[in-house]
C-alpha cells in the first residue's frame, strides 16, 4: 500500500517537516514491513510559462510545429536555470494559444523515463526548453496536448515552480500489508497506524459529519420511493461470515462525464499506484484508498430493475470488464439485476452496466461481502484486483455505508450530479463477541510489566471497547468491526505490545527444556538420507499431486484399482490427487533433467504418500484453537480425519553408474545396481531386507524383487519393490529404456528393524571358504535357494554369496545350475576341511529337502 504523504496528512497530524524516511521508520515501528519510497521523479527547473507569441510552422514533412515565445521568469530577472526571462521553444502541441500560461520545463530539468531537457537545435531554431504534457511529467497518459494551467483552475506569475502546483513535489510511501491487517490498505487505516506510533492526532474520515447529513439524505425514508430495489440471498454463513453482510446504494444522476479530474486526485491516485482512468472510475478508486471500501459504479440507465445478490449457479456465464467471458462456479457472488449477471462481486463489474464517458446517470454501490468466497474467486478466476486484494483480507462493515456517501458527495461536487434521495441500506453488522483478557497475561506473555492504564489504553487506541468494569482482573474486550483478527486473548496482547512499543521486550535467551533428541525413527531416517548421499546420489524434491493414471500405475502391483485422495481446490485438475507412490514425481524430474542434457542421474526422495483404504468414509473434524495446545482426545479426532501417511522412499538410477574413460567401458545402471540399494537401507536403517523374484505393472516382468524384510522373531513382511521400470513406462515419459528404481516403505522398515545393532566380533581365527553348485529347477528364485543354504549350514557359516548362474549344455531345459561362494570360521578354533565339508552338505540338504535341488559334479 503506498501512501502519499500530502493525503496522509489530511487525516493525521504528519509535521511538514517530516522526511519520508522517518514516516516510513514509524510505521516499521509499529509492525508494518517498510517496502520503498516512492517520488515524482521530476527534478530541476520546471517553472510557470506565459506564452507571448505562438507562430504555427508548416513543414516539408507535412507536419506544422509552433515556434513560440514564453515568458518564464518576471520581466527583467533571471529564469530558474540562471537564462533570459524569455524563451524561444518548439512545441509540436496546438491546444494552446498567446496568453495561456503553461508548464515549461527549463535546461537541466530531468523528467520521468530519465528523460534529460537542454537546449537543442530543430526544426531550423534553438529550442531553449519544453512545453510540457501530462505524460511528459508522469501525470497521465495524455499527450495530444500540453497542460493549460487556466483549464485545471491554477493561477500563477511566470517563473512560480510549477512542481507544487501540480502536486508534483509530494512522495509516497509504501508498506507491506500482511494478510491479517487488511485495514492497512486504506489512507485511513495506515493514518491511525501513524497515530499510534508516534501519537498524532488522528481524524477518522468516516466520521465526518458531512457523511452523515449525505446518508440521511440519499436513503429513501419510505422503501416505496427505492429506485433500485436491493435483496441478498438468504444462505447460512460459512465460518461466521454471511454472503454480504451490508449492503448500500446511492444514485446520483444529471453529472457530466466529461470534467476532468481534479489535479490533486489524480496526483494522489498517481502516487499511490493507480492510473487515472476518468472522473467517474478516478472516484471510486479514490474512496477505495482513502476508506479501504471498493466501490463499484453502475450506469444507472442500463440497469434493469433491482439488485440481487446470490450465488452463481454452475455453469452461467458473464462477460468482465476486461472482455473475458467467464464460466461461474456455485461458489462464486454474483451481482445481478432483473435480466441475469452484470458483476462478479467483490472482483470485478460486467460489461452491460459499465460507466462510461456518456453516463450521466449513477448506481452506486458500496458492499460488504464474504472474504473466504472472494479470494477463492479471484483465484479460479485469475483475476486478483484492488477491490478482491482488500476484501480477501476483511473490509470493515462499517465504513460501507459511509463510503458510498462519499462518493456520492465527491460527484455531487465534482462531476456537477445530484444525489437523488432513492438509496438503501440492506443488511445490518453482525455485533463482535468479547474476549476475556485477564489483567495480567500481557505482562505474563511479553515479560514486561505493563500496567492496567498501559493495557487499557492500548487496547482502545485500537478501537476496543472495555465492558463492564475496567478494574476486574478479567476484562471483557469487544475488538472493533475493522479489525477480526482480534479474537482470542493472545491476539490482543500483541496489539498490547505493538503499541507499547516492540523494543520494550527484552532479548533474553530462553531456557529450553531438557529433551531426548531425536525420536529412533527420525535418526534412523536421516541416517538413511546421509548414507545415499554419502555414495552419490541427489536428494530431490517433487510435487506430491499426481494424475489418477499415474497414481494407479505405481501404487497397484497387480493393476488392480486403489483408493486416492482428490484436492478439493487442486492447483492443476489434471494433477488433483494425493501421491500414493513417490515414483511418479521421480520419474518427472528425470524427464525434466534428461531434456536438459542430464543423461547420468542418481536421485533419490523420502516423503509421505497418502494411503486411504477402500471404502471408509474420512469425516472433517472441528479445527482446535490455536492459543492452547489440542487435548489427545482431539489430536486422536483429527488424525481419524485422515488417512495413512507413512513416509516412503524412491529412488531412480539413469544412465551410466561409471562413465566411458580410456581403456575402460561405461558402466551403465541397471537392476543390480536396483539390489545394491537395498542392501544400504537396509545397512542404513539396521534392517534385515531380502529380495525375492517379484511383480509389479510398473516394472519389467523378468527384472523386479519385492522387498522383505526379517523382523527379529523371523517374519517375513513385504516393503517394497526394486528393479528396471517396464520399458513401455519408460518409453511412453521419454526416457532410457533401462530405468533402475527402488521404492520402498521406511516408516515400516524402521518400526520392523533391529532396535540395536552392534558392528560384531573379530575373530583370529582363519576362514575355511568352498564352492557348493546346486541344480534347481528355473522357477526357484536363486534368493530361496541362497537362504535355505544359509539355514541349514549353521553358526559356522559367516557369508555366502550367489557367484553364478548357468543354464545351458549339461542340463535339462528348466533346470540351472546355482554357484554359490561359502565362508566358514569358528570364534574359537581353526576349522578343519571336514567340519567346512559338514557344514556345506548340511546348507545342501536342506535346499534339496526344500527345493529338491541337487549338487551339480
Amino acid at each position: 500500500m503506498r501512501a502519499p504523504i500530502s493525503w496522509l496528512r489530511e487525516y493525521v497530524d504528519v509535521p511538514e517537516t517530516a522526511d519520508p524516511r522517518e514516516v516510513l521508520d514509524a510505521f516499521v515501528r509499529i509492525g508494518l514491513e517498510d517496502e520503498d519510497i516512492h517520488a515524482a521523479g521530476v527534478t530541476g527547473p520546471i517553472v510557470v510559462g506565459e506564452v507571448l507569441e505562438r507562430t504555427p510552422e508548416p513543414q516539408s514533412n507535412g507536419k506544422t510545429i509552433n515556434w513560440c515565445q514564453v515568458r518564464v521568469a518576471p520581466a527583467g530577472q533571471q529564469a530558474a536555470d540562471g537564462g533570459e526571462d524569455v524563451r524561444g521553444i518548439v512545441c509540436g502541441a496546438h491546444n494552446f494559444d498567446a496568453g495561456d500560461f503553461v508548464v515549461v520545463a527549463l535546461p537541466g530539468a530531468e523528467l520521468p523515463g530519465d528523460f534529460h531537457i537542454s537546449a537543442r537545435k530543430t526544426y531550423g531554431h534553438v529550442s531553449d526548453g519544453m512545453i510540457a504534457s501530462e505524460r511528459e511529467l508522469g501525470l497521465g497518459d495524455d499527450h495530444a496536448g500540453i497542460i493549460v494551467l487556466g483549464e485545471r483552475g491554477i493561477s500563477a506569475e511566470p517563473g512560480t515552480p510549477a512542481l507544487p502546483l501540480l502536486g508534483l513535489n509530494d512522495v509516497a510511501v509504501e508498506v507491506n500489508v500482511t494478510p491479517d491487517r487488511g485495514y492497512a490498505m486504506s489512507m485511513r487505516g495506515l493514518a491511525r497506524e501513524y497515530s499510534h506510533a508516534t501519537g498524532a492526532a488522528f481524524r477518522d474520515p468516516a466520521l465526518r459529519p458531512e457523511l452523515a447529513e449525505i446518508i440521511e439524505q440519499g436513503i429513501a425514508s419510505n422503501p416505496a420511493e427505492v429506485r433500485v430495489p436491493i435483496t441478498i440471498a438468504d444462505e447460512p454463513a460459512v465460518r461466521g461470515q454471511k454472503i454480504s453482510e451490508m449492503f448500500s446504494g446511492f444514485v446520483v444522476t444529471g453529472m457530466d462525464p466529461s470534467r476532468p479530474t481534479p489535479a490533486w486526485m489524480a496526483q494522489h491516485l498517481r502516487l499511490a499506484g493507480i492510473r487515472s482512468l476518468g472522473l467517474l472510475i478516478d472516484i471510486t478508486n479514490f474512496v477505495m484508498l482513502e476508506l479501504g471500501q471498493p466501490i463499484h459504479g453502475y450506469d444507472l440507465d442500463a440497469l434493469q430493475g433491482g439488485i440481487h445478490v446470490r450465488r452463481a449457479k454452475v455453469g452461467e456465464k458473464l462477460t468482465t470488464l476486461d472482455g473475458n467471458e467467464r464460466t461461474l462456479s456455485d461458489e462464486d457472488i454474483l451481482i445481478t439485476d432483473d435480466r441475469g449477471p452484470i458483476g462478479l462481486a467483490g472482483v470485478m463489474g460486467g460489461m452491460e452496466t459499465e460507466l462510461s464517458d456518456t453516463t450521466t446517470n449513477v448506481f452506486i454501490e458500496a458492499a460488504n461481502f464474504s472474504p473466504i468466497s472472494i479470494a477463492r474467486t479471484a483465484r479460479r478466476h485469475k483475476l486478483p484486483s484492488e477491490a478482491s486484494r482488500r476484501f480477501d483480507r476483511g473490509v470493515d462493515p462499517a465504513v460501507t455505508v459511509p463510503a458510498g456517501a462519499r462518493v456520492a458527495e465527491l460527484l455531487v461536487s465534482l462531476a456537477g450530479g445530484t444525489l437523488q434521495p432513492v438509496g438503501s441500506i440492506v443488511g445490518e453488522i453482525t455485533e463482535r463477541e468479547p474476549v476475556s483478557l485477564p489483567i495480567g497475561f500481557p505482562a505474563q506473555l511479553m515479560g514486561i510489566d505493563y500496567t492496567r492504564e498501559e493495557v487499557l489504553e492500548s487496547l482502545e487506541a485500537v478501537g476496543c471497547e472495555i465492558r463492564g468494569d475496567r478494574n476486574a482482573e478479567v476484562l471483557e474486550v469487544v475488538p472493533p468491526t475493522w479489525r477480526p483478527d482480534l479474537t482470542s486473548d493472545v491476539t490482543l496482547v500483541e496489539e498490547v505490545g505493538r503499541l507499547q512499543g516492540f523494543d520494550r521486550i527484552p532479548s533474553i535467551l530462553p531456557q529450553s527444556p531438557e529433551g531426548h533428541g531425536f525420536t529412533r525413527a527420525q535418526t534412523l531416517q536421516r541416517q538413511l538420507s546421509d548414507v545415499l548421499a554419502a555414495t552419490g546420489h541427489v536428494e530431490v524434491l517433487s510435487y506430491p499431486f499426481l494424475s489418477e493414471t499415474e497414481n494407479a500405475l505405481f501404487s497397484s502391483s497387480d493393476g488392480s484399482e486403489v483408493a486416492q485422495v482428490k484436492l478439493e481446490n487442486a492447483l492443476d485438475a489434471k494433477a488433483a490427487w494425493l501421491r500414493r507412490s513417490m515414483l511418479p514425481g521421480l520419474v518427472g524430474v528425470a524427464h525434466r533433467n534428461e531434456s536438459r542434457g542430464m543423461t547420468d542421474l542418481a536421485v533419490f526422495e523420502i516423503g509421505r504418500v497418502f494411503l486411504p483404504e477402500p471404502g471408509v468414509e474420512y469425516g472433517v473434524a472441528e479445527l482446535p484453537p490455536l492459543a492452547q495446545r489440542p487435548s489427545d482426545e482431539t489430536l486422536a479426532e483429527l488424525n481419524a480425519g485422515i488417512p495413512a501417511q507413512p513416509y516412503f522412499l524412491g529412488a531412480l538410477l539413469i544412465g551410466d553408474r561409471t562413465p566411458k574413460q580410456l581403456g575402460v567401458a561405461a558402466q551403465p545402471y541397471g537392476w543390480q545396481d536396483a539390489i545394491e540399494l537395498v542392501g544400504r537401507i537396509g545397512l542404513a536403517t539396521a534392517a534385515d531386507l531380502r529380495v525375492r523374484q517379484g511383480s509389479h505393472q510398473a516394472f519389467h516382468p523378468g527384472r523386479c524383487a519385492e522387498v522383505y524384510i526379517v523382523d527379529p522373531e523371523g517374519n517375513e513382511t513385504s516393503v517394497g519393490f526394486a528393479g528396471e521400470l517396464h520399458p513401455a513406462v519408460t518409453e511412453e515419459r521419454d526416457l532410457p529404456r533401462v530405468v533402475a528404481a527402488v521404492e520402498v516403505n521406511v516408516d515400516l522398515i524402521i518400526e520392523k528393524s533391529e532396535r540395536h545393532v552392534s558392528a560384531g566380533t573379530i575373530v583370529g581365527f582363519p576362514a575355511a571358504t568352498q564352492d557348493l553348485s546346486l541344480v534347481v529347477p528355473q522357477s526357484v528364485p536363486a534368493g530361496d535357494v541362497l537362504a535355505a543354504v544359509q539355514t541349514g549350514a549353521g553358526e559356522l557359516l559367516e557369508a555366502i554369496h550367489l557367484v553364478d548362474d548357468y543354464r545351458g549344455r549339461g542340463l535339462e531345459d528348466d533346470q540351472k545350475s546355482l554357484t554359490f561362494a561359502l565362508r566358514f570360521r569358528a570364534t574359537d578354533r581353526t576349522l578343519t576341511a571336514a567340519e567346512a565339508t559338514e557344514a556345506k552338505e548340511a546348507g545342501a540338504a536342506r535346499a534339496a529337502e526344500l527345493f529338491g535341488a541337487t549338487i551339480r559334479a
